[in-house]
């Protein structure tokens, strides 16, 4: 297989498909010239495997070769010769993963440029100012990507050339000025690396394509991976291509549009522009934009050219476009076109809008499919209850959502603040891809330069993160800034709403979203799709959170937590009393007073979840966390001395203080040695459910035995709950008993369950997995400590390629999972199977949970409304 693929190669199948190899830029720039035939600039694509044999083992051999035809078939297209002193072709050099990340990896501009063919550049334009220009740009832009150096060796000299020049514009700097720009930024590469700005053209691009290559593993490409799920050996593609001018005179401009608005979904022209500029210009936020509707009054045919372009590319990909184009002297060029990023809202609305689409349109399956986790989420983002009481000014807005937290003036100082946990606003000029994990640890993001296509909106906006830009009242000095007579100083409290742009002083008081329509048509679709193959239910402890959940949709309750009654004020004094019980009879007491509070507590959750099953899990955690901490009571004990009861509490702590006490005597084994306890939990939920009865409701009640190993295990604690319900029910006449059926089954949250599961089934009329605990035991990870201290490092460095925890293990925990599915219906095939760990709310894990064959996901209500989403999805995708 070749490493090198022109842009009008023909290949087999529709280049837009081959992303794995060319990367998402390179096959759709494929795409638009060889399929659609827009104006695009000549050049080739080095693959994706070219990338991973460059990161294995270094050049792979044959690329020199390749990469020489290649420049030579681009030069006999262009007319003209890289590095030719008298009419030389330039070049860009760009990265295009398969999924893409924006502004993460490394682009070069102008390549071919040196002392001699700038001059050719020259003439050749009649233009020494914008020859220089783009010398000027291109050393700067190697400098910084190819040879490592600091950007503000750059920077500071060409601010100072403006200020001598007593001009505010980039555009107004004189040729002289930029000449002489380029011979200083000449001698800071020399000075810094010890080596002349490279001259051959050759090592220019060899140094600028390894650039691209080495940037997959840049640290803010990383932490991106990590945060979008993205895997990190899949490397990237490097796109070589024939430059052309956005900054030749005033009759040129480049600009970034979409086929429709990405904040709302409407339809029309949207994006921004800059007359005399180069792409980096726009998605840098250095210079503010104009809006692309300005575009039909400066270059009224081009604005026609490019409207025709953007229908075209919509029909073809049946979905909204991201492009790139740049106009040199008046001609259009598309530079780049993908599936565009946008909001949770836009995303409902296109999803909706373009099934009734005049032309084409697409089915309500793929309208479902076009809905992401994080476009849900969105829209449930909180916004300003109340009108601020000191509004300090008002920017674009970038990303919905309102966010609260102190303002922080850099990336690292964010981040820091975060992990003291600090809610935290970034505050900066404008964000670079350098300031990514400043924005990950960010509530919110505020920039006072840039436009709704500047790095930070793309970025937030796709993170879901609220975000005002271009706030240009916005005045920052080191560690604050100012608006006006106001001054903000770093750790003050601000609030800002990204659907509106508004910046606020202090805290402002946040409501939830009201979700637009589309919302529940699009879930309303999803339910259609997913039902009878994969129910949603919630995990919920209590009435409200019972009703909230069916409020979303939840079928059911898939994990009640009886302990969480338990810690309540005036319930954990009853649980220390039941523990702290001399004799049978003091227990004996404190379980009735506890058996009348959960009563009430499981009247209010099965009339919540009326005629919807409802899995209550009798107490799992281990009895030491109802006491207080052995270490406080013990220096209490040795500096001020303790009370009588604090005596009798710090005797029973030491009593049932163990070691690892998450695999000591907690679940089941708590039962073996207090069964009264588990009964009267039965009494209780059962008692409840006859209540429920007997005003007209119609309760489904199913009992969990947690952490069971056995089949004897079960089968002990099966006799007890059967035991409790039928001395319940017996008295109760034969048509009103029969209107109760009770399911009892256990959680598979060990390895040996899993892998005993036929053996378990004899006792189970059905099994639900706690993947938390199942994945804690597989790994052997304590997830309290793995997660904060060492999790981040095994994800950056790809040892694990996602967090466990979030995400289902497929291999290990996962292949557990599909075994005991497997065995436990081998044993009773109409065994009912769920899932209600953390993992029963992730999409990626929810389509393994269906391909294995689990009846249905549980995950917290909020989650609710993704899960059935990812549900319907997981059907459609595995027909």
């Amino acid at each position: 297989m070749p490493y090198t693929y022109a842009f009008d190669h023909k290949h087999r199948r529709p280049p837009m498909e081959l992303k794995d190899l060319l990367g998402g830029k390179g096959a759709n720039l494929a795409e638009m010239t060889s399929v659609l035939g827009l104006p695009v600039p000549p050049g080739f694509t080095i693959s994706t495997d070219a990338c991973r044999a460059y990161l294995e083992g270094g050049w792979p051999e044959g690329l020199d070769a390749e990469i020489a035809r290649q420049v030579r078939k681009l030069e006999k297209a262009m007319g003209k010769r890289l590095g030719d002193a008298a009419d030389p072709l330039l070049v860009s050099v760009r990265s295009g993963a398969k999924f893409s990340m924006p502004g993460m990896m490394d682009t070069v501009l102008n390549l071919g440029l040196n002392d001699e063919s700038v001059k050719g550049l020259a003439d050749q334009t009649s233009d020494e100012r914008f020859a220089y220009d783009s010398y000027r740009r291109f050393i700067s832009m190697y400098g910084r990507i190819v040879l490592g150096l600091d950007g503000k060796l750059f920077d500071a000299p060409f601010e100072e050339a403006k200020q001598r020049s007593g001009v505010e514009s980039d555009a107004e700097v004189g040729a002289d000025v930029l000449r002489e720009l380029a011979e200083s930024y000449k001698r800071v590469v020399a000075d810094s690396t010890g080596q002349p700005f490279p001259q051959d053209p050759a090592d220019q691009l060899r140094g600028a394509i390894e650039a691209v290559f080495g940037s997959w593993n840049g640290a803010r490409a990383v932490a991106y991976r990590v945060r979008e799920r993205i895997p990190h050996d899949l490397g990237t593609a490097v796109n070589v291509q024939a430059m052309v001018f956005g900054n030749r005179d005033d009759n040129s401009g480049t600009g970034v549009g979409f086929t429709r608005d990405p904040a709302s979904g409407a339809q029309g022209e949207y994006g921004d522009f800059l007359v005399n500029a180069q792409g980096e210009d726009v998605v840098a936020g250095i210079r503010n934009t104009l809006p692309l509707s300005a575009l039909r009054d400066r270059f009224p045919a081009i604005f026609k050219e490019l409207m025709g372009i953007f229908a075209r590319l919509e029909e073809h990909y049946r979905d909204m476009c991201d492009t790139e184009f740049t106009i040199e002297q008046g001609k259009l060029w598309m530079l780049q076109t993908r599936v565009g990023k946008r909001t949770g809202r836009a995303a409902l609305r296109m999803a909706v809008d373009m099934t009734k689409q005049r032309g084409w349109k697409i089915t309500r399956e793929e309208a479902v499919g076009r809905v992401a986790a994080d476009h849900l989420d969105q829209v449930l983002h909180p916004q300003f209850a109340e009108k601020p009481a000191q509004l300090l000014t008002k920017g674009l807005a970038a990303s919905p959502g309102a966010a609260v937290g102190k303002a922080y003036f850099s990336a690292d100082d964010a981040a820091a603040a975060a992990e003291q946990g600090e809610a935290v606003i970034l505050v900066t000029s404008e964000t670079s891809p350098e300031d990514v994990h400043g924005m990950i640890a960010s509530q919110g993001i505020l920039t006072s330069r840039g436009g709704l296509v500047s790095h930070a909106a793309v970025v937030a906006r796709g993170w879901g993160k609220p975000a005002v830009v271009g706030a240009e009242a916005v005045r920052i000095s080191g560690r604050s800034f100012t608006v006006g007579g106001t001054t903000v100083h770093e750790g003050d409290v601000i609030s800002l709403d990204g659907g509106s742009g508004e910046v606020a002083l202090g805290e402002v008081r946040l409501t939830l979203a009201d979700p637009p329509e589309e919302f529940t048509t699009i879930l309303k679709w999803a339910d259609q799709i997913r039902k009878g193959r994969l129910a949603v239910r919630a995990n919920a402890d209590n009435g409200p959170d019972a009703a909230n959940a069916r409020q979303f949709g939840a079928e059911g309750i898939g994990l009640c937590r009886t302990e969480h009654m338990f810690l309540a004020d005036d319930r954990l004094p009853i649980v220390r009393r039941m523990i702290l019980a001399d004799t049978p009879a003091e227990e004996e007491a404190a379980l009735e007073e506890l058996r009348v509070a959960q009563k009430a507590d499981f009247v209010a959750i099965l009339e919540a979840m009326d005629n919807l099953p409802v899995t209550v899990r009798l107490l799992d955690p281990p009895l030491h966390e109802f006491l207080p901490s052995t270490e406080e009571l013990e220096l209490k004990k040795a500096t001020k001395g303790l009370t009588k009861q604090e005596e009798r509490l710090l005797a029973a702590a030491q009593s049932w203080h163990e070691f690892n006490p998450m695999l000591g005597t907690r679940g089941v084994r708590l039962g073996v040695i207090k069964p009264g306890l588990y009964a009267m939990q039965v009494r209780a939920l059962m008692q409840a459910a006859v209540e429920r009865l007997e005003a007209g409701g119609k309760p489904r009640v199913e009992v969990m035995i947690p952490l069971t190993v056995t089949r004897q295990e079960l089968g002990l604690a099966r006799g007890w709950v059967a035991d409790t319900v039928a001395e319940v029910v017996g008295d109760l006449p034969k048509r009103v008993a029969n209107k109760l059926d009770v399911l009892i089954g256990t959680m598979v949250e060990t390895p040996r369950a899993a892998v005993r599961a036929d053996e378990i089934a004899e006792e189970a009329d059905f099994f639900s997995f706690g993947t938390n605990d199942l994945t804690q035991m597989t790994f052997g990870f304590s997830r309290d400590d793995v997660e904060g201290r060492m999790m981040s490092a095994y994800l950056e460095q790809g040892l694990l390629k996602r967090n466990p925890f979030e995400t289902i293990d497929q291999g290990g925990v996962g292949q557990l999972v599909a075994d005991a599915v497997e065995g436990g219906r081998a044993t009773r095939p109409g065994l009912k199977l769920g899932v209600c760990g953390e993992h029963g709310g992730d999409p990626e894990s929810i389509d393994f949970f269906y391909r294995v064959g689990l009846d249905y996901v549980s995950c917290s209500p909020y989650r609710v409304p993704i899960a059935r989403l990812a549900a319907a999805q997981a059907v459609i995708a595995n027909p």
